[in-house]
């Protein structure tokens, strides 16, 4: 066995002692959970050996994330998931049948936050076995769209619920500022329990459901965040437009504002090189789960429209602050997604400081903020958030609102090129 040193994205190095492992993985399919303030926060983890290297996938619901790397050495166990600089460092025990360790992720400034991990090798259901068996009136009653009150929110939000005969439950809630992604769980009597976590985001959902057909409970998300939420049935629960959320207000032309490039290197807006006969500028963390759907489209968009004169143009603000590490993060996000299209490091990801650095809007709310311009650098729309696979419906309208705005600015006469 070879000894091997595993560099974080901190630049810590840790050497793993080289030694034979005690424990064989004797399963490839893994009941994990973190623990949450809330209580167990569980999600599917699948480890399968292909010849001596180990791959491993983070399961919520039909979603399964590839675990960008895996290292063994020994009975530990690392999980890397780079593009969020997140990793789940583990120790296998129990003769190859349980998993602990901590998850750790790095924060804002810096600051590492994280959650105690375990998982053991069965195939259960997500939060354990039922305690009551799954009633179908109730089951129908939480299937469904909902209108949703979370206390320390000003914007309303959506629930869209779908379940299962097993008592088994899906769905995500849509925000004004993105969705929760993929969310799953069950129904256990009148108990409604949900969770995802997908390296950066880590949210348990546990409320009733009221005789009145309502919902009640509790939203915890990571090591600290907590609040309540309510929600009724209303199958034409709806947000806001979010092309009307946030205002274009053009204080300083685009040539005006200067970023660095991954290199360091100051680029301004108005740089020839970032023009087009349509442009995109996407305002977006690496951290933030919704702009890596966001990102996904952009992408597709870009190798679609590139040839046609689509500029794609992404803002980057990061979580430490540290130009070095923003822009290592950066360059590991940009191969994981495969972007062709040139990223600059914009500033932190504090809104207030956000919408500072850039003053072309009235204020930076949502990561993603997506603003279409015409060749010429007059805006066309400024879009708040990102409705991403996880919303259905939702995410295909907004996949072809994009793509015809892209088609009408290029079609446009006169068009810069």
């Amino acid at each position: 066995m070879r000894c091997r040193a595993a560099i974080t994205l901190v630049g810590l190095v840790s050497l793993f002692a080289c030694r034979a492992p005690s424990s064989e993985l004797h399963h490839e399919r893994w009941r994990a959970w973190l623990d949450s303030p809330g209580g167990e926060l569980p999600f599917e983890l699948e480890i399968r050996a292909s010849g001596e290297r180990l791959d491993a996938f983070v399961i919520n619901g039909p979603e399964r994330l590839p675990v960008t790397r895996v290292e063994r050495d020994g009975d530990r166990l690392a999980l890397f998931i780079e593009h969020y600089d997140s990793r789940i460092d583990a120790t296998l025990g129990a003769e190859g049948h349980r998993l602990d360790g901590r998850w750790r992720r790095t924060g804002v400034g810096g600051a590492t936050t994280g959650l105690e991990f375990h998982a053991v090798a069965e195939q259960g259901r997500r939060f354990g076995e039922a305690q009551a068996a799954p009633d179908a009136a109730a089951l129908a009653a939480v299937a469904g769209r909902w209108a949703v009150d979370f206390a320390a929110e000003d914007d309303p939000a959506v629930a869209v619920f779908e379940s299962g005969p097993d008592g088994t439950v899906r769905g995500t809630f849509l925000t004004t500022t993105g969705d929760y992604r993929y969310l799953a769980g069950s129904l256990d009597g009148d108990r409604l329990r949900l969770s995802c976590f997908d390296g950066a985001h880590a949210f348990l959902f546990d409320a009733r459901l009221g005789e009145d057909g309502t919902l009640a409970g509790d939203f915890w998300s990571r090591d600290t965040w907590h609040d309540t939420w309510t929600a009724r049935k209303d199958p034409t629960a709806a947000l806001p437009d979010p092309f009307e959320l946030t205002r274009w207000v053009g204080e300083r032309a685009l040539d005006e504002l200067a970023f660095p490039d991954l290199d360091g290197h100051p680029r301004s807006l108005g740089d020839p090189a970032f023009g087009g006969r349509a442009r995109i500028i996407e305002i977006f963390g690496s951290w933030c789960p919704n702009c890596y759907d966001a990102t996904r489209l952009f992408v597709e968009l870009d190798r679609e429209y590139r040839g046609r004169g689509l500029a794609v143009l992404g803002l980057a603000f990061e979580m430490t602050g540290d130009f070095e590490r923003d822009a290592a993060q950066l360059r590991l996000y940009a191969t994981h997604h495969g972007i062709g299209y040139p990223l600059l490091v914009a500033g932190t990801s504090d809104k207030t400081a956000a919408s500072k650095a850039f003053p072309l809007i009235d204020r930076v709310r949502s990561y993603p903020t997506t603003i279409f311009l015409h060749g010429d650098g007059r805006v066309r729309a400024v879009h708040q958030g990102f409705a991403g696979p996880a919303t259905g419906p939702a995410h295909h309208e907004l996949r072809q609102r994009f793509e015809t705005l892209v088609q009408e600015l290029l079609a446009e006469p006169g068009s810069a090129p």
